[in-house]
């Protein structure tokens, strides 16, 4: 985790999707949907200090746990081509990450901490991968969206989802919650760690949070409700930041925030509408889709 995050002023660009369901294509109703991603075990390479299990890269992921008693930092490193994602993983339980560059092979290194910036490799899985789909690694919890169907927002995203017979009625709903419930942590910004991870019920209790956390928040509330969410990580011209894109049946992957202004769609985003009040910059600023420049997807 970058510590320019603590510097962002916004959060979850929200992308609005049509009136059917993106995967299965019938109407979407208000029922929380928890895929699971459990370690299988038919597919491991371990030993005595760590575990990879790469047992359901159809659906999209891999499971990591490391088992040595240990002060030092883990991480663990999930690279396919060019692109590498680097995870902060915790102790004596099953991580979940995903697999977002799509089909190919990819190598797992975990790595530990051995002084200053150096790390050793503790253990290493090649394998092929082949979703089942393309959405796979976006309809599920994993290490940077992490809920159950007892996660507050989620379970908030059921009741406010109910009566809505599309996606864009749920994205609607969850998006003038957001924007009215929560307000920006200043005080966390400025302090915030390399490595953090939100934790979704701390956040919905404090009613306040950084851009990783409205935008984790918005994908575990519409990834609950059946809804396709990509959480993306990248630039907005030089501060990182955080946001959603949502699929469309009709459309595609919408990449940037979008809400609907009469006919036309428009981009939106959630943090910088509610912290500006909605001024004419902050609006042209986000109508501007050169502003917002994607690096990695969780």
């Amino acid at each position: 985790m970058n510590k320019r995050f603590a510097k962002c002023l916004a959060v979850g660009l929200l992308a609005v999707v049509g009136t059917v369901s993106a995967v299965g294509g019938t109407p979407s109703v208000a029922a929380t949907v928890i895929e699971p991603t459990p370690a299988s075990g038919t597919q491991v390479e371990k030993n005595e200090n760590c575990i990879i299990d790469y047992s359901n890269t159809a659906n999209g992921y891999v499971n990591v746990k490391y088992l040595e008693s240990t002060d030092k930092v883990i991480k663990a490193q999930v690279a396919k081509g060019s692109a590498t994602y680097t995870y902060t993983i915790r102790k004596n339980d099953y991580e979940v990450l995903p697999l977002t560059e799509g089909n190919g092979t990819y190598k797992v290194t975990v790595l530990k901490n051995v002084s200053g910036n150096s790390y050793a490799q503790v253990l290493t899985a090649t394998f092929d991968a082949t979703l089942t789909d393309e959405f796979q690694p976006y309809i599920r919890p994993n290490q940077y969206v992490d809920y159950t169907a007892s996660t507050k927002c989620v379970a908030k995203a059921e009741s406010l989802c109910k009566g809505a017979t599309s996606d864009l009625a749920k994205v609607k709903k969850v998006y003038k919650w957001v924007i009215g419930y929560f307000s920006y942590d200043y005080d966390k910004a400025r302090t915030v760690q390399a490595g953090y991870l939100p934790v979704l019920d701390d956040i919905y209790n404090k009613k306040k949070g950084i851009c990783f956390d409205y935008a984790s928040t918005m994908t575990a509330m519409l990834r609950s409700q059946g809804v396709p969410v990509k959480l993306v990580i990248g630039y907005t011209g030089s501060e990182y930041h955080a946001w959603i894109n949502v699929f469309s049946k009709k459309k595609g992957w919408i990449t940037g925030a979008i809400y609907i202004a009469g006919n036309k769609w428009k981009l939106m985003d959630p943090t910088y509408a509610s912290t500006g009040k909605s001024s004419k910059s902050i609006m042209k600023y986000i109508n501007n889709t050169k502003n917002y420049k994607a690096q990695y997807s969780y």
